[in-house]
């Protein structure tokens, strides 16, 4: 295994390993605080073993123990953004290959980045606050001390006291509940997770008032989801064995800052996805897919990230492959292309956080975070699956190196060493790959795949016919037009017109006259035709697009309409009232990149 050194994390990587957290929780929603106490089982991985050191970060340590005798300890210099060391010696010293128990009683931070209180003005059912978690990358530390590094992977048992009106779930099997023997108003959920987790998914528990979740989130998802266990199969029939257990999916408040998260046993998704055309099929797939690669095996630092993200891209349209076509994959590839330049162009050709394998030395992650590793990554993979001889040969690879791996971390290096020895018969082919190009070269890759453009050729027609239309000719469209696309078809129809030049008012309004595209509720559909109009200077698009930016909080759509607004000189202004006003109800990451985008002092 490669020498682990994560430039993200301060723990101990070298001296000691976590091998199971045991954890207790006590969440108060009037203070917004955890008050927490664990316990790390830990491995020894040297001889005259007497200190480590683990991640925190804005967390209120009163007491540390190491198996039951007192410790001493002490947070070092914060960090900007990596949070304070917390350096632990131990009363006694350890051997190579013996373990420690290390207790913390601790009490996390109102303003703890991975957590979001929400009042019950800001739920469904305006009854119940609701609080949920979002760790990856690096702000589970927030939330308990740990190695905060997906080179860390352990089991973890917990015990959750909520109000008794209240639910807790994590990314775990549920254990039962009992009521809370020191405050009856409380009830005590347990949760086991049996299969070794990086701190990234493990923590990812949350709250909230059972029946309206239900009723409001589950009920509307129920024609949406009715095709997840049809995905699970054939994952499985791809990948290999799901191994966790359970399969759930939980639909978030507005302001869950992500399309989906691939928390083991539970995953969780936005509530715009849910358009009742299947939109939410994506990223289900997506999801899915990570319990293999992400879940499964995972990148052992953040600076291999496309190892998670490329494959899990990779097999999410490989089973559109299976479920619907070899076309409607190719189609998605194509679309994957062009969300990868417009996030390439959005860094800068030249910024070296768009390489596949970026240095993150001094990088705060979430500023890092784009779809580079995604796109970037499934485009390499798409590469070397047209040299290894098709799908169904790279996808044996795929599979292979899955099982190779699993319940384990890896690198880039890794995964190319046992690519190479695969396909031992085909290393001819492999050496002649860019590897540079593709790994360690800013911009778009050296290579562009060959798509079949079956399924774009209407998109890519219809927009030449928009971009190209004199004043006189604005008659001819109809509604016609879009009523032959389905819906990532329109989607791929709108992105190809945000590539464009500015389309002229005339021919906006038009647009909205014969599609009316203002009442569509797809968001993806809507967040590109919001993002087309304010370009296009309409002023009464202005208020919908912000809208669209607070009413939710999933920062795919927030910050570029946030951007769009305030790139529109007129309305730059309103553009930063209108977030200032609603900060609150975003997630912290989510308003933290905000503030950069609009260029916002403090």
């Amino acid at each position: 295994m490669t020498p682990v050194s994560d430039p993200s994390s301060f723990s101990s990587l070298s001296k000691c390993a976590t091998k199971h957290l045991n954890l207790i929780y006590h969440v108060d929603f009037d203070r917004h605080v955890l008050k927490g106490k664990v316990a790390l089982t830990v491995e020894v991985l040297e001889d005259k073993f007497s200190s480590l050191t683990l991640d925190s970060k804005d967390l209120k340590i009163f007491k540390v123990s190491a198996n039951g005798q007192a410790a001493q300890f002490a947070l070092g210099t914060k960090h900007k953004f990596k949070g304070s060391p917390l350096e632990i010696t131990l009363p006694f010293e350890l051997s190579r290959g013996q373990h420690v128990i290390v207790e913390i009683e601790y009490e996390t931070s109102p303003s703890a980045t991975a957590l979001q209180w929400l009042t019950p003005k800001q739920t469904a059912g305006k009854k119940h606050p609701y609080l949920f978690s979002q760790c990856q990358a690096t702000h589970c530390r927030t939330m308990v001390p740990c190695q905060d590094t997906p080179s860390v992977k352990h089991t973890y048992y917990a015990q959750v006291s909520v109000p008794r009106e209240l639910v807790a779930l994590m990314s775990a099997l549920r254990d039962g509940q009992e009521p809370d023997p020191s405050d009856s108003s409380r009830v005590i959920y347990r949760f086991r997770q049996p299969v070794s987790v990086t701190s990234s998914f493990f923590f990812f528990f949350l709250f909230f008032m059972k029946i309206w979740s239900e009723k409001e989130c589950v009920d509307e998802a129920a024609f949406e989801f009715s095709e997840t266990e049809t995905m699970l199969k054939t994952a499985e029939s791809l990948a290999g064995p799901y191994v966790w257990g359970q399969y759930d999916v939980l639909v978030l408040p507005p302001s869950f800052p992500y399309g989906g998260m691939e928390n083991p046993c539970l995953t969780f998704v936005t509530p715009t996805v849910l358009a009742g055309d299947r939109s939410l099929a994506g990223v289900i797939a997506h999801e899915i897919s990570h319990s293999w690669t992400g879940n499964l095996v995972t990148n052992r630092t953040w600076e291999h990230f496309w190892l998670n993200e490329g494959h899990t891209v990779y097999i999410e349209r490989m089973i559109a492959r299976c479920m619907e076509s070899e076309q409607l994959r190719q189609f998605k590839g194509i679309g994957g292309w062009k969300e990868l330049q417009e996030s390439v162009k959005q860094f800068g050709a030249n910024n070296v956080l768009t390489n596949l394998v970026p240095n993150l030395h001094e990088v705060d992650t979430d500023e890092a975070f784009s779809l580079v590793p995604y796109e970037k990554g499934f485009a390499l993979l798409y590469h070397l699956e047209e040299l290894m001889g098709g799908p169904e040969v790279f996808m044996g690879f795929v599979k292979s190196y899955i099982q190779l791996f699993a319940y384990g971390s890896v690198t880039t290096e890794e995964w190319k060493n046992y690519l190479f020895t695969y396909f031992k018969d085909k290393v001819d082919i492999l050496n002649k790959v860019d590897w540079n190009g593709w790994m360690h070269t800013p911009g778009m890759p050296p290579v562009k795949p060959q798509y079949d453009t079956t399924m774009a050729d209407a998109c890519t027609a219809l927009c030449q016919r928009w971009v190209k239309a004199k004043e006189e000719y604005l008659a001819s469209f109809t509604e016609a037009d879009v009523k032959k696309l389905n819906s990532p078809q329109l989607i791929e129809f709108m992105a190809l017109l945000l590539q464009e030049e500015p389309l002229p008012l005339s021919h906006v309004k038009k647009m909205q006259e014969v599609y009316q595209l203002n009442s569509v509720k797809n968001a993806e559909v809507r967040f590109r035709w919001l993002r087309i109009c304010v370009k296009a200077h309409w002023e009464e698009a202005v208020p919908l697009a912000l809208k669209m930016a607070t009413e939710q909080g999933r920062m795919k759509f927030t910050r570029p309409l946030f951007k769009e607004v305030y790139n529109f000189s007129k309305y730059s202004d309103e553009a930063v009232k209108t977030f200032k006003e609603h900060r609150g109800a975003l997630h912290p990451v989510t308003a933290m990149l905000v503030v950069k985008d609009l260029k916002i002092d403090g």
